[in-house]
């Protein structure tokens, strides 16, 4: 089904239409906010929060943008909301993030070779200092980082989320990366 079709169906209140949305994006919706949020309760809530703006919203959607777009710009500006919320509770920038790796790579298939233990330990060990990294970093910082380098959407997709200008977007990803670069090299000065 293209996605004209969709949004008629999803306007016209088509249930069909609109379990094939969730089941089409909850898997992506879920992601970014576990990885805005660090908590795997909290990214539950919010995939949950996310369909249900969408279903009671999705006559507002005028069309400027992929459905997908759109679904991500909600999913951020409820990350967003429920960082504040957390941050005001002293939560938000302590939680430790959950280890979802296992469930990616069930979800993504099996790789063709096995990795050696060393490796497997080497790469939980690298993805869990980048997440600490990543939790250090100021909300608008960690947002851009995964749209663009988790989420890999494109520059116009972030800009129609995020509702920047392309260089302010570009710059201020640069920042981005440049501050966590400095956030695992102070991580491993630490160690």
């Amino acid at each position: 089904m293209d996605e004209p079709t969709l949004l008629r169906k999803l306007q016209a209140r088509d249930e069909a239409a609109f379990n094939r949305l969730v089941r089409e994006h909850q898997a992506q919706v879920f992601r970014l906010s576990l990885r805005m949020l660090g908590d795997s309760a909290e990214a539950e809530e919010i995939t949950q929060e996310v369909f249900v703006t969408v279903f009671k919203s999705i006559d507002r959607f005028r069309g400027d943008s992929k459905l997908s777009t759109w679904l991500y710009r909600i999913a951020i500006n409820h990350c967003r909301n429920r960082i504040k919320y957390l941050n005001r509770r002293a939560r938000g920038a302590t939680q430790e993030f959950d280890d979802f790796s296992d469930r990616e790579t069930s979800a993504s298939g099996t790789n063709s070779r096995l990795p050696r233990p060393d490796e497997l330990a080497e790469g939980h060990e690298l993805e869990s200092r980048l997440r600490v990294a990543m939790a250090r970093l100021p909300g608008d910082q960690r947002e851009l980082l995964v749209l663009r380098d988790v989420e890999g959407l494109s520059y116009d997709d972030i800009q129609s989320i995020t509702r920047l200008a392309a260089g302010t977007v570009k710059s201020r990803l640069h920042r981005a990366r440049l501050a966590l670069i400095a956030a695992i090299a102070s991580e491993n000065e630490r160690e």
